[in-house]
């Protein structure tokens, strides 16, 4: 054998040793969280992202323990509609801390990473999965009940690389009333039975404006689409969320409506949303502590 040839096998030895390493990290980390929820839908714009924050600061406030990844690597928004600012510290062993938003809700995205928050990612599928599986491995997220992930809309690169690297992820959809929302969303679906990904349900968003002064409501785009949808496609519905113009201001200012006192029926649905997904969970903390233990059923 050639130097050259003994050389290359002494680098592929090294990268193989490296990946079981790492998947042994990810493995261990995923052995103290409870359930992993995959926010997702195959069309854009339906406050896909919106969803995913509100149901981990809803389940935070509950007082579960709570991890919000975001793997939308090319349009992240999680840090700024939740006030979050700079660059990640890292523990001695090299490892990430997220941002913590409050004792209970703990973030990671790859816009804490970057100096610049208005620069341009510009990846391909490789380094995106790379990048997705260290989110899970290098990160000191400790014990969770629950870790929320924010996928980009769509069935590409985000969404197969969490199912790959998360098998026991299960998925809620997002999804608008009109039917041109609703085409893509029956990708997603089809996506998730394919890969053989349960859906623990679909959640239908901005399904109509309630005035605030006469309590009227307008469907703005449409009503009971997701409804429908969910019915035909065989999955669970987990609700309608009306449209709320204060959670604008909100997101732009990273002040969350839940911080607000003040009720209104997007943040009554929101509980209503939330509730019904931790029915469908099951006990989380049993679950946590069968992991927690080597007996976890996802195993």
């Amino acid at each position: 054998m050639s130097s050259s040839e003994g050389v290359q096998c002494g680098h592929g030895q090294q990268h193989q040793q490296q990946e079981a390493e790492e998947n042994a990290r990810i493995q261990e980390q995923l052995g103290r969280i409870g359930h992993k929820l995959l926010v997702m839908s195959g069309k854009g714009g339906v406050g896909k992202s919106s969803v995913a924050a509100y149901l981990a600061l809803g389940l935070a406030k509950l007082g579960h323990r709570v991890g919000l990844l975001d793997v939308d690597l090319h349009g992240p928004s999680i840090p700024r509609m939740l006030g979050l600012e700079g660059v990640f510290a890292f523990s001695p062993e090299k490892r990430m801390i997220p941002h913590a938003y409050n004792e209970k809700l703990h973030v990671i995205s790859i816009e804490c990473l970057l100096e610049d928050r208005d620069s341009a990612v510009i990846w391909r599928g490789p380094i995106k999965h790379g990048v997705i599986k260290q989110f899970v491995s290098d990160v000191e997220w400790g014990d969770l009940d629950f870790l929320v992930i924010d996928s980009p809309p769509g069935t590409g690169d985000e969404p197969l690389s969490v199912i790959q690297t998360i098998p026991d992820a299960k998925s809620i959809i997002v999804t608008t009333p009109q039917e041109i929302a609703l085409a893509d969303v029956r990708k997603s679906i089809n996506f998730c039975k394919q890969v053989h990904m349960p859906i623990l349900g679909l959640v239908e968003n901005m399904s109509g404006f309630v005035c605030p002064h006469c309590n009227v409501e307008t469907p703005l785009l449409g009503k009971g689409g997701g409804a429908r949808t969910a019915n035909q496609m065989d999955i669970p519905f987990l609700g309608s969320l009306p449209f709320d113009p204060r959670m604008v201001q909100a997101s732009d200012a990273g002040k969350p409506l839940l911080e607000n006192p003040e009720a209104s029926p997007l943040l009554t649905a929101l509980e209503h949303f939330t509730a019904d997904v931790l029915k469908r969970c099951g006990n989380v903390g049993t679950l946590l502590k069968m992991c927690q233990g080597g007996g976890c059923p996802n195993k």
